[in-house]
């Protein structure tokens, strides 16, 4: 686990650093998840050993800090992304992320356009309103969320996510909610329309049929679906996740 200090913040990003000789590929989690704990068993595929592989631990989340004043919005996040990236000396990279890791990816690329060489999101948000999950933590203020609405929320899962966000700050949680319901401007549909490196899109299958298999080829946007796994399918499937991810990334055997 390395470490990168946000001095505006006083703060440490950590993140895992996989040598390898191919252009790096980034891999940001989603809301109240870690990417050390999400991605290890995609990237044991033989496949990734091409590559540099940097797994990113959000703020807030995993293994690092959780400063009080950051914001934890989703812009907030992709700027201390491309923070890491400047500090890594990294001339290229390619990008993904999941569900709301997707959308920071998203505003990664927007802001790094002529580094980012392919970005891959898989469910992310697209639009204001948020998720289920997203919606549901952000139905609460902030105040009364971390005095009652935290524990609740771990009280009552018993899916893989409750060892993630059990470690992830509930301000940290609460904050990224908000940031998701209440979206940017641009959207993060209309950054990526906008974008012009090569983008890919990953479903679960069982999150199909859905409008956006059919939208967003007409934006240049390529498709792929993980059989055997829903949203969740660096759990469900992590095999599934790492074909379809070596599929876009043009890695091979």
């Amino acid at each position: 686990m390395k470490s990168f200090l946000v001095s505006s913040l006083n703060a440490h990003l950590r993140y895992q650093d996989f040598p390898g000789k191919g252009r790096p590929i980034i891999f940001i989690h989603g809301l109240g998840c870690a990417s050390s704990y999400e991605y290890p068993r995609v990237i044991i595929s033989s496949v990734f050993r091409q590559r540099r592989i940097i797994l990113v631990d959000l703020l807030g989340a995993g293994y690092s800090d959780r400063p009080k004043e950051f914001s934890y919005s989703t812009s907030d996040h992709a700027r201390i992304v491309t923070l890491l990236v400047g500090a890594l000396g990294l001339s290229e990279c390619d990008v993904y992320g999941h569900s709301m890791g997707g959308s920071i990816a998203i505003e990664v690329a927007s802001m790094l356009p002529q580094i980012v060489k392919t970005l891959v999101v898989s469910e992310p948000n697209f639009d204001s309103g948020g998720g289920f999950y997203s919606r549901l933590l952000a139905e609460q203020p902030e105040d009364e969320f971390i005095r009652t609405g935290y524990s609740r929320v771990l009280a009552k899962e018993t899916t893989p996510w409750l060892g993630c966000v059990t470690a992830m700050a509930p301000y940290a949680l609460h904050r990224g909610a908000c940031s998701l319901v209440e979206g940017i401007e641009p959207s993060w549909r209309e950054l990526i329309y906008s974008l012009s490196m090569a983008r890919w899109m990953i479903f679960g299958e069982h999150s199909l049929p859905d409008i956006d298999q059919q939208e967003l080829p007409k934006h240049g946007i390529k498709v792929l679906a993980v059989p055997n796994a829903g949203h969740s399918m660096s759990w469900e499937n992590p095999e599934g996740l790492a074909d379809a991810l070596s599929c876009a990334f043009g890695l091979s055997n």
